[in-house]
């Protein structure tokens, strides 16, 4: 008997983390989308699953990441299963009136919350049920953390690289990985929101060496790998993903 997988996949409702869903779901994983909005984590549970012709297989909860009382619905919905992989995707840019230091302030916790609390508080309400051995915990970042360019983001980000060499060395005996995955410009996603014009997309095309945009299938093909049997040796890694704007270092 095949034993079901299961792999949880925060900000899964929209863009890349959508895009690993699906790539989960058709490599035979019960794949939890995590997220705020309620509506569009359903829609996307519904067309995934649809879409790979395996009903079900897509399941949505609702939760504020930044909120630890709220990560007993994921705890939950889990229950006695184990998880196989946990992919942190949640987070973006949270921009802010920094007239005054109060809103700087409040920026950086903003960006601090989205991007580098959501990935802890998930990751340390799993670590009980993550697979031993052979989980994984892959986490998002950004080219911002390498090159800068994004202020509180950037920082952020970096952060993550800092964690998940920790969290590596924790887990490692227990043969579980950790790993980072850096996308550089990734379009068809909402990171930018309206503030995308025709002159920024050329601008960040033209930084590539591919001279084209990232897509979130590319980043999923990253996170595929990572989650796969085949990156059981890989641990303690950041994989830039992004088309030879910044090379490797």
């Amino acid at each position: 008997m095949v034993r079901e997988r299961l792999a949880v996949v925060s900000g899964g409702g929209t863009g890349i983390g959508a895009a690993v869903a699906r790539v989960l779901v058709e490599d035979g994983y019960d794949v939890m989308i995590v997220g705020r909005r309620a509506d569009v984590l359903l829609v996307a549970a519904q067309r995934i699953s649809a879409e790979c012709g395996r009903p079900e297989a897509v399941s949505a909860v609702t939760a504020d990441l930044t909120d630890p009382a709220q990560l007993a619905a994921v705890v939950e919905a889990v229950g006695e299963r184990t998880v196989d992989v946990v992919v942190n995707n949640a987070g973006g840019y949270l921009g802010g009136d920094t007239a005054t230091l109060a809103g700087v302030a409040a920026q950086w916790r903003a960006n601090l919350d989205a991007n580098v609390l959501t990935a802890v508080l998930l990751t340390e309400a799993l670590l009980p049920a993550l697979r031993r051995p052979g989980g994984r915990v892959i986490l998002l970042s950004s080219i911002a953390a390498q090159r800068g360019g994004g202020g509180p983001y950037s920082a952020a980000k970096a952060a993550l690289h800092g964690w998940a060499y920790d969290l590596a060395a924790q887990l490692g005996p227990e043969q579980i990985t950790v790993n980072v995955v850096s996308p550089g410009y990734v379009a068809e996603t909402e990171f930018f929101g309206d503030r995308m014009t025709p002159e920024g997309h050329a601008k960040r095309v033209d930084a590539t060496l591919v001279k084209r945009a990232g897509l979130p299938d590319d980043i999923a093909a990253a996170i595929r790998y990572l989650a796969s049997p085949a990156a059981g040796y890989v641990t303690g890694q950041v994989l830039g993903v992004n088309g030879g704007s910044v090379l490797g270092r």
